[in-house]
C-alpha cells in the first residue's frame, strides 16, 4: 500500500481499535474473576494474584516493545503482538486448575504492552502539532477496559454451560475469552492488510545504547510516577471495582460491572480531551488540575463510614465525648466521586503523555515505554496491595487512601519542579519579596 496524506489517521484509528480490543482481553479479570473465584473456590489473597498476574505482564515489556517498534516499525510489531495474544486468549477458555489460569492470564497479559507500540507508531507519523490530540485518541483506546464490564455478564449468561458443538464454543464465563481469542485474529488481519506496507521507523540505525540515552533523565521517572497515578490505578481500579461494589455495597455482578464502567468512560474517553487541553494550555498546567482535583475526591472516599467523635470533659463528666456528624458513604455519592476520579485520569493520561514528545522527539519509544512499564506496574501491585490492607486493617477505604498518598506526592513533586522552574527563569527576583 502507498503512503497518502491520510495514513496518519489509518495508523490512528487501527491502532485505536487494535488497543481496544487488547485492552479488553488485558482486564478481562476483573468481571471473570468473579465466576471464577466461585468456580475454583479462591481465597482473598489468590483472587488478588489472578487479576493483578496479567496486569504485570502487561506492563514489564512496555519497554523493550517501545523500543522494537521504534527499531522495526508499528505495523509489523503490532500484528504480531495481537497474533500472539490470540493463543493464550484460547488457551484461558480451556483452563481447569488455578495454576493453569495463573500461566495462561500471564500470557495473555501480553496484550498491556500494545499500549507502548502504539504510542511509539503513532508519534511517528503525526506532527508535534497534532500529537497531543492523536496519542490521546488513541490512548481512548483505555475504553476497552469496559468491554468486558458491559457485555461480560450478560455474554456469561448467554451461552449454556455445556457450550455448542461438542464444547468446542464453551460457555459460562469461558465464552467471553474463547470469543476474544477470535476477534484477535481477525483485528491482526485487519492492521497487516489495512495500514500502509512502507512504515517510518525513527530508531533505524541508532544504537541501543543511544536509545536508552534519554533514561538516565530524573524528569522521565518523574513522569512515570505520575503515570502510577492518572494509568496503574485506572487499572486497578478497573479490575478492582466490580469486587469493591459487589463486598462493599452488596450490589449484584451485572450491576457492579455497570457501575464500574461509569468510571471507566469518562477515564477513557476523556483522553482525547486531555490531548486538546495539552496541546493548547500546556501539560503542566493540566496536571496541576488534574492532580488537585483528584486528590479532593479521593480524601472523601478515603473516610471510613462512622462518626466524628469529640473530646469534651467537664466536672460533672471528665470522660465525657460527643458523638457529630454521622458519615456514611451510600454506592450514588461513591459513584459520582468514583466518576470525577476517572475524568482527571482521562485527561491526565493524555497530558503525561504530551510531555513525551515535547522532551524527547526522537525517542518516544523508548521513553514512552519506561514511563508506560512503570505506570502500568503500579496497576499490578496496587491491587494486592488493596487486598492485603483490607485484611490488615478491616476498613475497605484503605484503598482510596493508598490513592491518595500517591497522588499528593505527585502533586508536591509538580509544584517543586515549577517553583524551581519560576526560580531558574528569573534569578533576578529571588528571594525578592521575603526582604521587603
Amino acid at each position: 500500500m502507498k503512503t497518502t496524506p491520510r495514513a496518519p489517521f489509518t495508523i490512528l484509528t487501527l491502532s485505536t481499535v487494535g488497543f481496544t480490543l487488547m485492552f479488553a482481553v488485558w482486564l478481562m479479570f476483573g468481571v471473570l474473576g468473579i465466576p471464577i473465584r466461585k468456580e475454583f473456590n479462591l481465597t482473598e489473597a489468590q483472587f488478588g494474584w489472578l487479576t493483578a498476574i496479567a496486569i504485570l505482564n502487561g506492563s514489564v515489556w512496555r519497554l523493550l516493545f517501545g523500543l522494537l517498534t521504534d527499531r522495526f516499525g508499528g505495523r509489523k510489531v503490532f500484528t504480531l503482538l495481537v497474533l500472539f495474544t490470540a493463543i493464550p486468549a484460547w488457551l484461558v477458555s480451556r483452563a481447569q486448575t488455578y495454576e493453569e489460569l495463573m500461566v495462561y492470564a500471564f500470557l495473555v497479559g501480553m496484550a498491556g504492552n500494545s499500549f507502548s507500540i502504539g504510542i511509539a507508531w503513532n508519534s511517528a507519523w503525526f506532527t508535534r502539532e497534532r500529537q497531543g490530540l492523536a496519542l490521546g485518541v488513541f490512548g481512548a483506546g483505555n475504553v476497552g477496559a469496559s468491554i468486558t464490564k458491559l457485555i461480560g455478564p450478560a455474554m456469561i449468561g448467554l451461552v449454556p454451560a455445556v457450550g455448542y458443538f461438542a464444547g468446542f464454543v464453551p460457555g459460562g464465563w469461558r465464552f467471553v475469552p474463547f470469543l476474544y481469542s477470535i476477534l484477535l485474529l481477525i483485528m491482526a488481519a485487519a492492521m497487516w492488510f489495512g495500514s500502509p506496507s512502507h512504515d517510518h521507523v525513527p530508531g533505524k540505525g541508532r544504537s541501543l545504547r543511544e536509545l536508552l540515552q534519554p533514561l538516565r533523565e530524573i524528569r522521565v521517572w518523574r513522569f512515570s510516577l505520575y503515570y502510577v497515578v492518572v494509568f496503574g490505578a485506572y487499572v486497578a481500579l478497573s479490575v478492582w471495582l466490580p469486587r469493591y461494589y459487589v463486598d462493599v455495597f452488596g450490589i449484584p455482578l451485572g450491576k457492579a460491572a455497570l457501575l464500574t464502567t461509569l468510571f471507566i468512560f469518562p477515564a477513557s474517553l476523556l483522553r482525547p480531551l486531555g490531548g486538546w487541553f495539552s496541546d493548547k494550555f500546556g501539560a503542566r498546567r493540566v496536571m496541576y488540575w488534574v492532580f488537585g482535583s483528584m486528590s479532593i475526591c479521593l480524601l472523601l472516599l478515603s473516610a471510613p463510614n462512622g462518626h466524628i467523635v469529640l473530646y469534651t470533659p467537664s466536672k460533672a463528666d471528665p470522660n465525657a465525648t460527643l458523638s457529630i456528624l454521622r458519615f456514611v458513604m451510600n454506592s450514588w455519592l461513591f459513584t459520582v466521586l468514583i466518576f470525577f476520579v476517572g475524568c482527571g485520569m482521562g485527561i491526565g493520561k493524555a497530558a503525561v503523555y504530551k510531555y513525551i514528545p515535547e522532551y524527547f522527539p526522537k525517542d518516544v519509544g523508548a521513553v514512552g515505554g519506561l514511563v508506560g512499564l512503570l505506570g502500568a506496574l503500579g496497576g499490578f501491585f496496587l491491587p494486592p496491595l488493596f487486598s492485603y490492607a483490607w485484611i490488615g486493617t478491616g476498613i475497605p477505604q484503605t484503598t482510596f487512601a493508598i490513592l491518595f498518598v500517591i497522588t499528593v506526592i505527585s502533586f508536591f513533586w509538580l509544584h517543586f519542579v515549577v517553583i524551581r522552574i519560576l526560580r531558574d527563569a528569573t534569578p533576578h527576583l529571588d528571594h525578592k519579596f521575603e526582604r521587603q
